[in-house]
């Protein structure tokens, strides 16, 4: 079956949509979960820290999974998965429940990170960096529409349970694009091609091996990790953070929708910036900077709309730049996931601990300012890692992948 590149694109929009908005809910309406099921802050800061952690747990196994089954029926999986773990919050009577529905959804989230940008390879392979702007701009637009609408829908809805649900939305849209993708690889994989895979499967299977052996690949997601503690930090917790400076829950998700909005034009513009301008680590250095910034402007008690403008932009670009990294250390679409992977598990996994940890200095302290500064920390340790990380790419060997669904212009 040909598919057009609108109708790839639509694909790959709508399931970057679907990536955020199962955290990005929660943290508008975090106090009203919190006083509703007596969760404390530690407790609390699960609904963020699990579903970042699934996507450390399993990305690697999504790699496996759709070398066996293809990379479209695993991201079409990971569709009903988001959506199903999300539309079971509006039955979330205890904390138990609600953070089932944050286990289910941070499987499908885990899945298709890493795969999507295999998708990515695989089809655009000469226009990358567009696909990875239109990928991440999707993802922060998920998050703004799911951050700046929870308290209005909880309003409309008489409820939060109600608000969180509603996001499974894009999961409906998704999944019969999806669905039509899917069906076309099957029937792919069915024909016979013995020949080819045999004259691919040597290289195509050692690429595709998850390269926990390449010193590079540590460093890039020792970067992941990093950028993940402070980015899912923010997303949970600098809501409560600007209602703790006596603020109402307005201006809190007014600040909380300004840090996501305007990480969408950055996360667009950034990709095709660095493809004009590809010294990458300056614009590293420059976004981690910002996000500095940010927290030194919190801490000493200044504007949150300039504290979300500073935070939003540092990491409106860190995000695509995070993306970008493995699709230019490698050369074909298997190793572009298995970095992707790796770089994502790892550093999902260490992302996980940022919002647990801001709970619990938040919990002993009664104050986000110690937990904000140790954060600022982190980003010290994050611009050395920019400077190791550097301009350099490694050289690419290009392998043809295999299964490929042909492509057709429009």
């Amino acid at each position: 079956m040909r598919f057009k590149y609108g109708y790839l694109i639509c694909a790959l929009f709508l399931a970057s949509l679907n990536l955020r908005p199962a955290i990005s809910s929660i943290s508008p309406l975090l106090e009203s979960i919190r006083d509703d099921l007596g969760m404390s802050g530690s407790a609390a800061s699960l609904l963020t820290s699990i579903p970042v952690l699934c996507m450390g747990l399993f990305s690697p196994t999504a790699v496996k999974l759709s070398r066996r089954w293809g990379v479209e029926r695993m991201l079409t999986l990971a569709i009903l998965l988001i959506g199903v773990g999300t539309v079971l919050r509006v039955f979330a009577g205890s904390s138990l429940l609600i953070l089932i529905t944050a286990f289910v959804a941070g499987m499908g989230i885990a899945i298709a990170g890493p795969l999507l940008s295999g998708f990515i390879k695989k089809y655009f392979a000469g226009r990358a960096s567009s696909m990875v702007g239109i990928y991440s701009m999707a993802m922060v637009l998920g998050a703004a529409l799911s951050a700046g609408l929870s308290v209005p829908f909880q309003h409309l809805l008489n409820g939060w349970r109600g608000s969180l649900a509603l996001w499974a939305v894009f999961a409906l849209i998704a999944l019969p694009i999806w669905w039509r993708l899917a069906r076309a690889g099957q029937q792919h994989d069915q024909q016979p091609a013995e020949a080819s895979r045999r004259a691919a499967a040597a290289p195509a299977a050692s690429s595709a091996r998850i390269p926990w052996g390449n010193k590079r690949a540590w460093l890039l997601t020792l970067f992941f990790g990093l950028m993940a503690t402070i980015f899912y930090s923010i997303t949970a917790w600098l809501a409560p953070a600007v209602e703790s400076m006596g603020y109402d829950k307005s201006v809190a998700g007014g600040v909380l929708t300004l840090f996501t909005f305007i990480q969408i034009p950055v996360s667009l513009v950034l990709p095709f910036l660095t493809q004009r301008f590809p010294k990458r680590m300056y614009w590293l250095m420059g976004c981690a900077l910002l996000e500095l910034s940010g927290f030194m402007v919190f801490m000493m008690g200044g504007s949150p709309w300039i504290v979300s403008i500073l935070l939003g932009i540092g990491a409106g670009g860190l995000f695509p730049m995070a993306l970008m990294l493995p699709l230019d250390e490698t050369g074909n679409a298997e190793a572009a996931s298995a970095w992707s992977a790796m770089n994502q598990s790892g550093g999902y996994i260490i992302g996980a601990f940022g919002p647990i940890f801001v709970g619990w200095l938040h919990d002993v302290t009664g104050s986000f300012t110690q937990p904000f500064a140790g954060l600022a920390v982190l980003i010290v340790f994050m611009l050395v890692l920019h400077w190791k990380i550097g301009n350099k790419k490694q050289a690419q060997h290009s392998v043809t992948p295999v299964g490929k669904v042909k492509v057709e212009a429009s």
